[in-house]
């Protein structure tokens, strides 16, 4: 029997930056006549982890922004920070 599984394990853990290949946004309620809460799920690596982060109204309007004008999207999971490549 071989360790590769356990390689495969170490490798994945090791990657602290991945690429974001997609974004689900969504709004939730927070009882009636309360504001909402946005959120955006990054999808990481075609699935291979995930993240939410979940930014003020502003914010969530200029990351929709930047996460459609950029020609790519990296998030940094140590210091949960999102860095756009260039943007168009």
């Amino acid at each position: 029997m071989t360790d590769k599984p356990q390689k495969e394990q170490n490798t994945e853990s090791a990657i602290r930056v991945r690429k974001v290949t997609d974004v689900h946004a969504n709004w939730s309620s927070q009882g009636a006549l309360q504001d909402g809460k946005f959120s955006y799920q990054l999808i990481l690596d075609n699935g291979a982890r995930e993240a939410l982060i979940m930014p003020t109204v502003s914010d969530a309007k200029v990351l929709r922004d930047f996460f459609d004008d950029a020609d790519s999207v990296y998030w940094d999971m140590d210091k949960e920070v999102l860095i756009f490549g260039k943007i168009q």
